[in-house]
């Protein structure tokens, strides 16, 4: 009977070893998720930033026939500041 207890035990501790290994391996797939994650999103960012700036271009460099359009996207990115500053004054 004690010798049972004893391979109880030492299969409870195994199974734990084993669970800790498993639980560190998901925590560090976790962390690279996280920082491939967050290396996306700056990537994102800074893509439609290039975007936006892109745009700022075509529209300040548009031909005579595109006047309105240039106005309308100028005008556009004018109340985008709008709301940005409204939004930093709250």
């Amino acid at each position: 009977m004690l010798e049972d207890i004893r391979e109880d035990i030492k299969k409870l501790i195994s199974l734990y070893e084993n669970e800790k290994t498993e639980r560190i391996k998901f925590q560090d797939a976790l962390a690279m998720s996280e920082a491939e994650n967050k290396t996306c999103r700056k990537q994102i960012t800074e893509l439609e930033q290039q975007i936006e700036n892109l745009k700022l271009t075509e529209a300040f460099t548009a031909s005579a026939g595109n006047n309105a359009e240039a106005k309308g996207k100028i005008e556009k990115m004018i109340r985008e500041i709008d709301k940005c500053i409204s939004l930093l004054g709250d």
